[in-house]
C-alpha cells in the first residue's frame, strides 16, 4: 500500500509540474504598437486611403474589404483575438494585454488602452 501511495503522489506531482509548465509559458504580455488593419499591416495607409485618417482606413478596410484588425509594434504584426475591442482603437497607438499564441502570432487580448 505505501508503495501504490508513494508512486500516486509521483505521478500526482508529475502531472501538476506539467500542467505549470503549460500555464507559465501561456502568461500574460504586454504589447505596444499601433492597432491597423492587415490590409495595411504596417499601419501605412497612403497607397489604400480608404478614408482621410488612418482611424477611418483601417475601420473601412475591416468593414468594406473584410479585413482584420492587428497591431503593428514596428517589427512584428499580430492577429487580435478581440476585434471588436480593436476597433474602438483603430489607428492609434495602444498597450495591449494577452496572451501570445507564438505559432498563430494570435494574442488573445484582455485588455486594450491608449498608449500613455
Amino acid at each position: 500500500m505505501t508503495s501504490l501511495c508513494v508512486s500516486f503522489m509521483k505521478y500526482l506531482l508529475t502531472c501538476l509540474l506539467a500542467s505549470a509548465a503549460m500555464f507559465a509559458t501561456q502568461s500574460r504580455q504586454t504589447f505596444s504598437g499601433t492597432i491597423t488593419d492587415d490590409e495595411c499591416s504596417t499601419a501605412d495607409h497612403s497607397r489604400m486611403r480608404m478614408g482621410s485618417t488612418d482611424t477611418s482606413c483601417a475601420i473601412a478596410c475591416a468593414e468594406v474589404h473584410g479585413g482584420q484588425f492587428v497591431l503593428f509594434d514596428g517589427k512584428e504584426i499580430y492577429q487580435l483575438s478581440d476585434q471588436d475591442k480593436s476597433k474602438e482603437f483603430a489607428g492609434k497607438k495602444v498597450t495591449v494585454v494577452g496572451t501570445l499564441d507564438s505559432k498563430t502570432k494570435t494574442i488573445q487580448v484582455n485588455s486594450v488602452a491608449a498608449a500613455k
